[in-house]
């Protein structure tokens, strides 16, 4: 099996799996979490939110808003492209407004760009949600490195931070970009190279199944979307949809990783549902409606 690892921003994937991404941390954590949480929360002006389009305004009160945090992520604007295609508002959380400018298309009064950063705590990103948003997609992910403590500050404490914003706001649908091989120790995986690979960065996938964890005990509204390796090439293949626990292997074009995110939004049937997704050419299409609804909910 290729061994790929996704780096951020990256023109192409190096690892099989993705790195992206907080909950009460393991009991061997558990002495150092408030030490960790204050650790984890990165240097950063207050929050702020650009004018919006004063002219879409009134046009855009009908539409349902999007908040999507690391909107300017390999994964994280095709989301926001597709929420726009599809006739959403969307809410761009980003760290640099700047950069969102130059990375998503300008233009359209139905996106507008506001200052987050998923590890500074709930209450910002509480104020960056708003009382305007109607769900949250996280798509965020840690940029590997020599700093260990990363992919807690990101894929652990930054998700738990976005799903306590939302309660805060009383925004009840929430979904979140995982990765399959997440429960691997649990299901015979512990010895699969890439499992052990990945979690050398800082145990990433320990840290993203802690995330899950606490979602699915939020009484949050989640789907949580686990995609085998990222590429960024166009799909070449139909989107297979298995239950939790039940991919090892595969991959999948970010492109079908960003529109079932979207149409998790449409769908009842993707509600509290944990769904691995990869990618094949031999694959029958399926609809959004039957793939989901072929995932029962645990």
């Amino acid at each position: 099996m290729a061994a790929s690892l996704i780096l951020r921003n990256s023109t192409r994937s190096i690892l099989p799996y993705p790195l992206h991404t907080q909950f009460t941390p393991p009991s061997t954590l558990a002495t150092k979490s408030l030490s960790l949480l204050n650790f984890a929360k990165m240097e950063g002006s207050e929050i702020t939110e650009e004018v919006r389009n004063k002219a879409g305004e009134k046009d855009l009160s009908s539409k349902k808003k999007v908040f999507v945090a690391g909107a300017t992520g390999s994964t994280g604007k095709r989301i926001v492209e597709q929420l726009l295609a599809k006739g959403f508002a969307v809410k761009a959380g980003v760290r640099d407004i700047e950069k969102a400018k130059a990375t998503l298309s300008q233009g359209n009064p139905a996106l507008h760009f506001v200052k987050a950063d998923v590890t500074e705590g709930s209450d910002k990103l509480a104020a960056a949600i708003g009382d305007d948003s109607e769900a949250v997609i996280c798509a965020t992910g840690f940029r590997p490195g020599w700093d260990l403590l990363a992919p807690w500050k990101v894929d652990n404490f930054g998700t738990v931070n976005l799903v306590e914003a939302c309660r805060k706001v009383n925004v009840n649908r929430f979904i979140l970009i995982s990765s399959i091989l997440v429960n691997g120790a649990a299901v015979g995986q512990l010895l699969n190279p890439v499992y052990i690979l990945l979690n050398v960065f800082g145990l990433t996938l320990v840290a993203k199944l802690q995330a899950e964890q606490h979602i699915r005990k939020s009484g949050i509204n989640y789907t949580i979307i686990r995609p085998g390796g990222l590429r960024n090439e166009p799909p070449s293949g139909n989107v297979v949809m298995e239950p939790e626990d039940a991919l090892f292997e595969g991959s999948i074009s970010r492109d079908q990783v960003a529109e079932v995110a979207v149409e998790a939004l449409n769908f009842p049937e993707a509600s509290y549902k944990v769904v691995e997704i990869v990618s094949r050419p031999d694959a029958p299409k399926r609809s959004y409606h039957d793939l989901f609804g072929s995932i029962s909910q645990r």
